[in-house]
């Protein structure tokens, strides 16, 4: 059986984000699980009664997000399903038999910009595959806009890559793969160094090593429109320059090798707070 694109909802608005797992899932000829998390109660006569109202307000809210994706995406294959239990632990659970889970995130209006609830940082900090933050608001049937590819050349992950190059041809869109980089400081600079280097040759040194790193992933999809850019200047900012008007940002997130070490990272954690399209973060070691 194919695992299913996992859409989370919870009755508020968030919950829009399904809408997206619906279009994605047809674009993936997967599926789509929308799943209700809710927290348990001691078995006591309290805990049963306060259980048996915390289930019938889960089909409630599974039963209007059905109706409300099925308007949207008529040809979606829909199924439900249920948790108990705290709900970054069963969204973790639920992403291990996934092929890419959906999270809504809440956004505030002005300057603001984007809040990631808890729930969400949780598990984005934690799971092990694929997942994608949307906007309350989004653009419902996404892939509208490039798709936005955020690379480091220091250390280019292929899990990274090849989820922005599979996302783009799904959803035929353009490819942006962007790198952010930086000159070094004086403090960075090593023996026979040179500090005085025309920033233009720099940019286009790195241009070279972009195309280089995706020329194997560009004859693997070649049908794929792909457009290289590198900026200079500080990562977070350039992908949330870049990510303006785009259908989908993707970025990645390094699994970290100790238990008790679980981030997101800095440029990850900066841009799914302010970008405004949906984001994919990417686990990868």
């Amino acid at each position: 059986m194919l695992a299913p694109v996992v859409a989370a909802v919870d009755g508020s608005a968030e919950s829009l984000a399904a809408e997206w797992a619906a279009h994605e899932a047809v674009r993936r000829e997967r599926p789509l699980q929308l799943l209700h998390a809710w927290n348990w109660h001691p078995r006591q006569r309290e805990g049963e009664i306060a259980n048996a109202a915390q289930r019938q307000l889960a089909r409630r809210v599974l039963r209007q997000a059905e109706l409300r994706v099925l308007a949207a995406c008529p040809d979606v294959r829909l199924r439900d399903a249920q948790a108990e239990g705290p709900a970054t632990a069963a969204l973790l659970k639920a992403a291990e038999q996934a092929d890419v889970l959906v999270l809504g995130s809440r956004g505030l209006s002005g300057i603001t910009g984007f809040l990631v609830g808890s729930v969400a940082l949780g598990v984005v900090a934690r799971v092990t595959r694929s997942v994608v933050l949307v906007r309350a608001a989004p653009r419902p049937q996404a892939g509208h806009g490039d798709v936005v590819l955020g690379i480091d050349l220091g250390e280019p992950c292929e899990e990274v890559v090849e989820f922005g190059f599979a996302a783009a041809r799904r959803s035929r869109a353009r490819l942006r793969a962007v790198h952010a980089w930086q000159a070094p400081g004086p403090l960075a600079l090593g023996p026979g160094d040179i500090g005085l280097v025309d920033a233009q040759w720099r940019a286009q040194e790195w241009l070279g090593v972009l195309s280089a790193v995706l020329r194997l992933w560009h004859d693997k999809y070649p049908d794929v429109e792909l457009f290289e850019t590198v900026v200079e200047g500080r990562p977070s900012q350039v992908l949330t320059r870049a990510a303006g008007g785009a259908g989908l940002l993707v970025v990645g997130r390094r699994i970290s090798d100790g238990p008790l070490v679980r981030r997101t990272g800095p440029v990850t954690h900066a841009v799914i707070h302010h970008v405004d399209c949906p984001v994919a973060v990417v686990p990868h070691f």
